[in-house]
């Protein structure tokens, strides 16, 4: 398996509210996980970080080595590890008044066994390319997706619609969540992409698909360079995985 990660601040922000980490230690499972954070100046960096690094921290704890994980058991390790990760950070905004608004998105991806078990808030993103097609496998938590779904816009209009940034679900900002938790298969030669709303406001989807396609080694770079040349509007934040 292939790991490549990369976050950078961009061109307009002055600080990269963006967190991700990267866990492999045991054999048995790979762990990566992404989050966005927002709320005040440093609320977001702060609410990122403690997501991803308390999922690593729950999951790590909990995760029993040598044991024959069911699909059901993993994904409720799963749902769990967002769970104490949402009552970290919402604890942490309650005890500082600074850091009330703070929240963040959550991207979780723990591959195990070819099988990879999705974890999502809010609107970052994950996708899989398998063979020649790249199919994104979560739904953003956003008010422009709802309007979407009810059919009031379109997929196109979606794109440019200014309240596009309006989360309808977000870790750490309420006491209870309930995230998305999936299942994929992960096969030999697929690819998964887990990234923030940097890249995929900044560079089109089919754009993304030919640059990770025509350079895997290099293309969390190329990638980063792309979302900059076209505005770097945000902090961008790239993993991918390859089996």
């Amino acid at each position: 398996m292939k790991i490549y990660a990369k976050t950078d601040i961009g061109m307009q922000r002055k600080m990269n509210q963006d967190a991700y980490c990267i866990s492999d230690e045991n054999e048995e499972y790979v762990l990566c996980v992404l989050a966005d954070g927002m709320g005040g100046y440093t609320g977001g960096e702060i609410a990122s970080n403690l997501a991803a690094m308390s999922v690593d921290k729950y999951i790590k704890e909990n995760f029993i080595k040598g044991k024959d994980y069911t699909k059901e058991e993993l994904q409720e390790l799963v749902k769990k590890a967002i769970e104490y990760a949402n009552f970290t950070v919402y604890e942490k905004s309650k005890r500082e008044e600074e850091l009330e608004q703070m929240g963040t998105t959550l991207e979780i991806c723990l591959i195990y066994n070819n099988r990879a078990f999705i974890g999502h808030i809010g609107d970052s993103r994950i996708y899989r390319i398998r063979q020649d097609i790249m199919r994104k496998i979560t739904v953003d938590h956003s008010y422009v997706q709802k309007l979407v779904k009810e059919g009031k816009i379109t997929k196109e209009e979606a794109e440019n619609h200014p309240k596009k940034n309006m989360l309808m679900k977000a870790l750490g900002c309420e006491l209870e969540i309930e995230p998305d938790v999936t299942v994929k298969g992960f096969q030999e030669g697929d690819i998964i992409l887990i990234c923030s709303d940097g890249l995929t406001n900044m560079v089109q989807e089919q754009e993304i698909y030919n640059i990770i396609k025509n350079d895997f080694e290099n293309a969390t770079e190329n990638l980063i360079k792309k979302a900059n040349q076209n505005g770097g509007n945000d902090n961008i934040t790239i993993i991918l995985i390859k089996n």
